[in-house]
């Protein structure tokens, strides 16, 4: 089935429920834009172009410490959002954008989204709600990091792939695993078998089973 631009933003948190004028405007102001697998799509401090939707593909959102190592905040999947901060108050990019597989994406424009905000109250009390979601998602990272160890935080990430496909798949390497959960591929690896002992999953190099929700769920802290 060929890819339809407005049947997909339907079914996206912002635009669920939305009057055809919204869409419209949407669907009109788009942008496509494709990018290979370790391509920059933008830079932390730049101006922000709008928001971005994945159609399909990965995208990590990362920051990068002063002695370059990176920390990926988020990991995007198809049908995904992001950038949505930049694109509503008109500001600069607050972290940086680089495409972890090939993907292919839109552009929605800043200021196009900022009409709709203005003119559509109901679209603006949407906007409302799925930012407030997001920063609660944001709140419960910085509590994984800064809380748990990095086995109770693998847990957690393998409970969240079975319900997120965007931790999954083509470019998803354990590398930007770590790089999410702020360790190395070596102690993933490492905290992967101490999980594996109790029973909870069964691993090699290539696949994750996961045997026991409720082990799991137990060394996750849930």
């Amino acid at each position: 089935m060929p890819f339809s631009l407005a049947d997909h933003l339907r079914q996206l948190a912002y635009f669920e429920g939305q009057n055809s004028a919204v869409l419209e405007r949407m669907i009109h102001s788009a942008v496509s834009h494709s990018a290979s697998a370790g391509e920059t799509l933008f830079l932390e401090g730049e101006q922000a172009a709008g928001l971005w939707m994945i159609q399909t593909g990965r995208v990590k959102i990362y920051k990068l410490n002063p002695q370059g190592q990176e920390h990926i905040l988020r990991i995007f999947g198809d049908y995904d959002t992001f950038n949505d901060i930049s694109a509503f108050d008109g500001g600069a990019n607050p972290a940086n954008a680089a495409a972890l597989s090939d993907t292919q994406l839109w552009v929605f424009p800043t200021h196009v989204f900022q009409e709709c905000i203005q003119r559509d109250g109901i679209f603006a009390l949407r906007v409302v709600q799925v930012l407030s979601g997001r920063v609660r998602g944001l709140i419960r990272q910085i509590e994984n990091l800064t809380l748990y160890s990095v086995t109770v935080r693998v847990a957690r990430l393998l409970l969240n792939q079975v319900d997120d496909p965007a931790l999954t798949g083509t470019g998803v390497t354990r590398a930007a695993l770590a790089a999410h959960l702020a360790t190395t591929p070596q102690t993933i690896s490492t905290a992967l078998r101490e999980i594996e002992l109790t029973g909870a999953i069964e691993f090699d190099r290539h696949q994750i089973r996961i045997l026991r929700e409720d082990l799991l769920r137990s060394i996750a802290m849930l």
